[in-house]
């Protein structure tokens, strides 16, 4: 089953990697595929939500920063926190829609 996922380092969760056609697999590995995909997908929220304590602890430091460079270094980590947020949204989302369709 994991030869279908890839771990992902920035978000750090593990993302399909289908490399045929979705109707090219049985009814059992498709279902397989979904049950496994449920499993990271169900996980999403709670990493967004460590991300998240992440952003308010760089916010808390910024707002006490009086060094230029490091309030722009803390600035850029943060965009990229919620960069990471918004892109495990969208996988949450994606999931949702490839979820449905496999139970039809």
């Amino acid at each position: 089953m994991h030869q279908h996922f890839t771990f992902n380092q920035r978000l750090s969760i593990d993302l399909p990697t289908i490399k045929k056609d979705w109707e090219a697999f049985s009814s059992i590995e498709q279902q397989q595929i979904l049950v496994h995909w449920e499993t990271i997908r169900g996980k999403i929220p709670d990493r967004i939500k460590s991300i998240e304590v992440l952003i308010n602890r760089k916010q808390e430091e910024l707002s006490n920063e009086s060094d230029f460079e490091t309030s722009c270094k803390l600035n850029h980590e943060i965009a990229e926190l919620a960069s990471q947020i918004n892109e495990l949204w969208l996988w949450f989302r994606t999931g949702q829609d490839v979820t449905l369709k496999g139970h039809y």
